[in-house]
């Protein structure tokens, strides 16, 4: 009964979805409050039927429910509870389910916090936002139901995919899909700026936190995923271009651009065509990932689903609203002004430098990513583009964005003096270099191409508190009252400082775990050792272990240095018993912000493993860096100025669009 329930409502959120896409617009359009002041109540109304139909399948994953054929390809009763629940969005209809659930979540947040946004604005957005939430339910019932039931039902469930049964993959999905579904808020308030003709500062102002939202999440499920590459899979690599998670890294790019282009609007009313366009563009590049991992086209540890029906449904949705939303833009894109003129060495420059580059990046990542695809539909082919390609065409575009990054903050808006910047970087440059000689000295063997990246690393790191000194009159005023400056600077600022100081402590991470690493293999006996960076790992025993759903042959190793006892370590090959599939549990030990990485083979006798040990000297730096992106982003997302919105004088600069 909860099963069927699940499913009506379902049904219910879509019949409410279509409802809130037609009466809210409709009443903006007669402007009729009444009309109008229904969006709020049935956004909420759909998130109700949406979460009621995700905990009714949540419950059936928890009770091993083997009636439901989603359940039965998915779980185990034997599974632990975490990853019973975590399973539930670890398939392609679960997965689906929850991508509507946050959609709805995030018009129930703008119906909560977004009082003070004008009705009719508010309107637009929800109405928006329910046909996103309208096509996708369709796609979900129609075509990927994920309460279809299995008659008669099997004992046991067929168990989840071994290498998603990870505390990292059980949060890196719902992360990704607050980011890529949160972009459609964006989307939204552009769609609803085209048909008001009502794109200012405080449009802009209302656009920032939500796409802030959007980022900080995708930020932070891009580093999970990227970290549990890098530990589940043995392979040691934390970014392999693979296509799905080039599907991540695009809406990224773009939505980055965007909360820059944003910063314009806001400030100097200029760049308005330009961030509407990104707006449009960073949704459709997340509907696209969600074609890439659904429809077939690829094949990777990433993907959800093989079925091209299930991707031509996804394409239509695509083409809807990609199609919709750049027709709609180029239909009244050419009535709107482009607002305030200012010269090309400004503040306003430098962001548009920022968004140039972002963009060249975007394409060149979107093209690696395409072509092989488009050109097997065309003439049956296979190639395959991988790193060497997106290394040699994207490391030079981001260099000069890296270069550029610590002097933007210290540009004045409409006219600024490079050489003053300059000048007022010399002492952090030369913090810069003296980290730079720390890290070089710490990362053993490094070319001289790496010298120079950690130096640039070092450089982007430091530079970017850059604002924050200036605005600080650091070295200028007593330490007291620069102190005082310091703790009075809006979050913002200091959210800003801490983004671009993380993008030079991943670059850090990246180079020194590249150029530093030292990798040994060898077979070892009971007694034997291998030594990497400076350590001595010594197999101490070989112990077979049984688990809830698994069998595990795992190593126990010691690890000295200098002759100094400095812990153990465990690596295993793991066998999940219901599908029979191999998974290698990687032994991690931490040493500062480097790590021992111990990966074991196939027991080659009675006393005997193959091991792989490797040191990655300052490798915590990638998802450090990551993550302090992302608490520079909550830190501005906290700021007082993005919950109050704009000024009201703001709306003495919109721009109509003229009627048709």
């Amino acid at each position: 009964m909860i099963i069927e329930a699940g499913h009506y409502a379902l049904v219910l959120a879509l019949v409410l979805s279509i409802v809130q896409g037609v009466l809210p617009f409709w009443g903006a359009r007669a402007h009729d409050r009444t009309l109008i002041e229904t969006s709020g109540p049935i956004a909420l109304g759909v998130l109700f039927f949406i979460a009621a139909s995700f905990a009714a399948l949540t419950w059936a994953y928890v009770a091993s429910d083997f009636s439901v054929l989603n359940v039965v390809q998915n779980s185990h009763s034997a599974k632990p509870l975490i990853y019973k629940i975590s399973g539930v969005w670890g398939n392609h209809e679960g997965s689906m389910l929850l991508w509507v659930l946050i959609l709805a979540l995030f018009a129930a947040l703008v119906v909560i916090f977004g009082r003070r946004l004008p009705p009719v604005l508010r309107a637009d957005v929800l109405a928006v936002q329910g046909w996103i939430a309208a096509a996708f339910l369709v796609f979900i019932i129609a075509a990927s139901n994920p309460f279809a039931r299995v008659s008669p039902p099997p004992i046991e469930g067929q168990d989840l995919n071994p290498l998603l049964q990870d505390i990292g993959l059980a949060l890196h999905p719902p992360l990704l899909y607050l980011g890529y579904v949160g972009f459609s808020m964006s989307f939204a308030f552009a769609v609803a700026a085209l048909i008001e003709g009502r794109i200012d500062a405080a449009w802009a102002r209302w656009v920032r936190p939500w796409t802030l939202a959007a980022w900080i999440s995708l930020t932070l499920g891009i580093a999970l995923g990227s970290y549990w590459a890098y530990y589940e899979l043995g392979w040691g690599g934390f970014w392999f271009w693979d296509p799905v998670e080039n599907a991540s890294l695009l809406p990224w790019l773009a939505g980055t651009a965007l909360l820059h282009s944003a910063l314009v609007v806001e400030k100097r009313d200029a760049l308005k065509i330009w961030t509407v366009l990104l707006a449009i563009l960073t949704f459709s590049l997340s509907l696209l990932g969600t074609f890439l991992v659904r429809s077939g086209v690829l094949t990777s540890v990433h993907a959800f689903a093989v079925d091209p029906q299930r991707g031509l449904f996804i394409l239509i949705i695509l083409a809807v609203f990609i199609g919709g939303s750049l027709s709609l833009f180029a239909a009244r894109a050419g009535a709107l002004k482009p607002g305030g003129l200012f010269s090309p060495i400004s503040r306003e420059g430098g962001l548009v430098l920022n968004n140039l580059l972002l963009s060249a990046v975007t394409v060149t990542v979107l093209v690696g990513t395409l072509y092989p695809l488009a050109l097997e539909a065309v003439t049956g082919h296979k190639i395959s583009v991988g790193p060497p390609f997106f290394n040699a065409t994207v490391g030079p575009l981001f260099l000069p964005l890296l270069i550029a990054l610590p002097f933007g903050p210290l540009l004045a808006w409409k006219r600024g003096d490079i050489g003053a910047a300059a000048q007022r970087l010399l002492a952090l440059m030369i913090a810069a270099a003296l980290l730079a000689m720390v890290l070089i000295a710490l990362v053993d063997g490094a070319s001289i191409p790496a010298m120079l990246a950690l130096a640039l690393g070092a450089y982007v790191a430091v530079g970017g508190f850059s604002e924050l000194v200036e605005r600080s009159r650091l070295g200028r005023v007593s330490p007291a009252e620069s102190l005082r400056r310091l703790v009075g600077l809006p979050r913002s600022a200091w959210g800003g400082a801490l983004g671009h100081a993380g993008v030079g402590l991943t670059l850090i991470g990246i180079v020194a775990a590249t150029a530093g690493l030292e990798e040994h293999g060898a077979t070892l006996t009971q007694g034997q050792s291998i030594e990497a960076g400076g350590y001595t790992v010594t197999l101490e025993r070989i112990e077979q272990r049984n688990g809830s759903n698994y069998r595990d042959l795992a190593g126990v190793f010691s690890i000295r240095r200098g002759g100094v006892e400095k812990g153990e370590v465990e690596a295993a090959k793991r066998i999940y018993i219901a599908r029979g599939m191999e998974t290698t549990e990687v032994g991690l030990v931490t040493f500062g912000l480097g790590q021992l990485y111990v990966v074991t083979g196939e027991r080659s006798g009675g006393t005997t493993l193959d091991v792989r040990l490797s040191w990655r000297p300052l490798v915590l730096l990638i998802w450090g860096g990551a993550f302090i992106m992302a608490a520079g982003g909550l830190l501005s997302l906290a700021d007082r100025r993005l919950r109050l919105g704009a000024p009201r004088r703001a709306a003495a600069r919109s721009v109509p669009v003229a009627a048709e």
